[in-house]
């Protein structure tokens, strides 16, 4: 295989990998914005919880979006100037949204305050649904094509970006990362979390189905090749299975299903833009693979720098997965210095909690 189009299938690769593991920790920041029941106090607890299942893997999730942009950059450099200048704003906004996240995952319990937790709470939020977003409306202009000129140059505009197909995809990975976020959080927790988390899986599936649906079949039918129907059978299926599975309780079979649904999603999007990388839209130029490639010396040096590392991070991320495999509840929240939350909140007011230790990452 040319090496330029190995670079192209590993690049897919490494999105799929993002959008499968950032995905799910997307979907549980947003579900924190109404899945959360109870008084005020409980809230805040299940919230924590939630923040819990993916505490201790969320930021190595992030290193597959590092590492894509980077083999991007050092692979089709001309394709990584046109797509960081055309879709700067987009993508400003995402990075500041993703820069939010992190800070308000490492300061929410900082200081022993329920008001302040709240609002980095609020800060999570906004930093899983506006990527959420936006890498539908990114990923769904990729496939519907862009306006460049004769020098691979973005000419589109911002507003052009948002058409309502590139919307669409912004629902449909909103909705597809909120059921994959409630599947996940059904197999991380148990007790009443484990049932509500069901519940609402079963709920979102229904919608993923409408939604997703529709936007891959518009794909499909509009701007997609015959080869990816193969793709579109399989997202279709896979998303049937996770109804079925979650109905029976079958959480890891439910994930897994989920999982392969959006990279499924991820080889009708590359699929689509084959054999360009940026394809062109109007009758307009695109920028090839051939175009926008590095030298083969520069391929050669990055494909063995993966065959030696990839199974090292792989290796090591799935041993982080399987050391933090257990199921969480709210019992599990501890109390600081092994007093118990009740003599905490007679000592310092009943709005405020200490900060916590190492231990408990909320």
């Amino acid at each position: 295989m040319d090496l330029s189009i190995l670079w192209f299938v590993i690049i897919a690769v490494l999105w799929t990998g993002y959008l499968v593991l950032e995905g799910f920790d997307f979907g549980v920041g947003m579900l924190m914005s109404f899945f959360p029941k109870g008084t005020r106090e409980q809230k805040a607890d299940e919230r924590r919880v939630l923040v819990n299942t993916i505490g201790p893997v969320w930021d190595g999730n992030e290193v597959w979006l590092l590492t894509a942009g980077g083999a991007t950059f050092a692979a089709f450099p001309e394709w990584y100037a046109t797509l960081f200048s055309g879709f700067y704003l987009p993508l400003f906004l995402i990075l500041f949204a993703l820069i939010v996240r992190v800070v308000a995952f490492e300061y929410r319990g900082k200081i022993a305050s329920a008001a302040w937790s709240r609002r980095f709470d609020v800060l999570i939020q906004v930093g899983s649904w506006l990527p959420a977003l936006l890498w539908g409306v990114a990923f769904a202009n990729l496939v519907r094509g862009v306006l460049l000129d004769a020098d691979h140059q973005y000419i589109g505009g911002f507003w052009a970006l948002l058409n309502p197909f590139a919307l669409l995809g912004g629902l449909t990975t909103v909705v597809l990362f909120l059921l994959h976020g409630s599947v996940f959080l059904a197999l991380k927790t148990d007790g009443e979390l484990r049932t509500r988390a069901r519940a609402l899986a079963g709920r979102l599936s229904i919608a993923a189905v409408v939604i997703a649906g529709g936007w891959v079949v518009w794909a499909q039918l509009a701007y997609s090749v015959t080869w990816t129907w193969a793709a579109v059978v399989v997202a279709a299926g896979c998303l049937v299975g996770v109804v079925v599975t979650n109905a029976k309780g079958r959480e890891g079979w439910a994930f897994t299903l989920s999982a392969v649904t959006m990279a499924a999603a991820v080889a009708l999007i590359f699929g689509s833009m084959y054999p360009d990388v940026m394809p062109g839209r109007a009758g307009g130029p695109s920028l090839s693979i051939a175009q926008a490639t590095s030298t083969d010396y520069t391929l050669t040096v990055m494909t063995w720098v993966a065959v030696i590392l990839t199974p090292v991070v792989i290796a090591y991320q799935s041993w982080t997965y399987w050391v933090f495999r257990r199921r969480l509840t709210t019992r599990d929240l501890p109390a600081p210095a092994g007093l118990s939350w009740t003599k905490v909140r007679e000592a310092v007011g009943s709005h405020a909690k200490p900060a916590v230790n190492q231990s408990d990452l909320s």
